[in-house]
């Protein structure tokens, strides 16, 4: 049973249709864009909605994609680094042969990126297996760098990985160049232990100005290591054989314990 409430409710909206309809034509048009205008703005705000999920969900892009592209992003960095420190080695080379005439161009350096895949813990500091091989155009006594300085070189190449000699391998020799224009041989020694990034730059001269943060690359003579790979900083250096040399210990730019992605720098 309807309410009292109920009946005089739908006589009202009997009585409004009835007077609707007796409205002249003009009127009618005006009430109906009236009613109208109150709610377009609701069926606009409704269409917009769905048009915004629409687009959402077009240009939506997987965590898996988003990582992916990270991941490249990072290499694509890193190479970028690399480059700057060739262009940084180049830079100074010009100023050091400025003037003179005939000396060769120097050629881009070409990295290849590899994974490690091995690494012994017994022998941690002094050598790796990376994925790359002969097939990748790899051979024996390839600079091997992280876009933060000098790992070590290619020691043997097999057709799909590749050993690599670590900087901590005392028998890896590497001719370096300080800052200041001294030159000397990069070597492993146990005043500079590998676990703490540290590494010995040997036969410099008794008189050396070597100092604490100065900074040291590769000098380029032996042909293995093309100069101006950055190896690390000076952190202190002493006199040798009663005052006749002096002996540095230098840290290394690149994390020796942490590697997992380097690059090879291709002939």
């Amino acid at each position: 049973m309807l309410k009292k409430s109920h009946y005089i409710f739908l006589v009202c909206v009997v009585l409004l249709v009835l007077a609707m309809l007796q409205l002249p034509g003009g009127t009618m048009s005006k009430f109906k864009l009236a009613i109208s205008g109150l709610f377009l703005p609701l069926f606009g705000l409704s269409n917009s909605t769905h048009e915004l999920v629409g687009e959402a969900t077009g240009t939506a892009i997987s965590k898996r994609e988003l990582l992916l592209q990270n991941e490249q992003l990072r290499h694509d960095n890193q190479q970028l680094q690399i480059q700057l420190q060739q262009t940084a080695a180049i830079a100074a080379e010009n100023a050091r042969l400025r003037g003179e005439i005939g000396w060769a161009r120097p050629t881009r350096w070409r990295v290849k990126l590899a994974r490690v895949i091995v690494r012994d813990p017994s022998n941690w500091w002094r050598s790796m297996e990376i994925d790359l091989g002969s097939r990748d155009g790899l051979r024996s006594n390839l600079a091997v760098l992280t876009s933060d300085g000098l790992v070590g070189r290619v020691q043997s190449v097999g057709e799909t990985r590749s050993q690599v000699v670590l900087l901590g391998d005392p028998n890896l020799r590497v001719s370096a160049k300080i800052s200041n224009g001294e030159t000397g041989i990069i070597t492993a020694s146990s005043s500079a232990p590998q676990d703490q990034g540290m590494i010995g730059l040997e036969f410099l001269s008794g008189a050396s100005t070597a100092q604490p943060g100065q900074s040291v690359v590769t000098w380029g003579e032996g042909g293995v290591f093309p100069p101006g790979i950055p190896i690390g900083k000076i952190v202190d250096a002493r006199p040798k054989e009663y005052g006749l040399s002096t002996e540095a210990r230098v840290k290394l730019a690149a994390n020796m314990g942490a590697l997992e992605e380097v690059w090879v720098m291709l002939p």
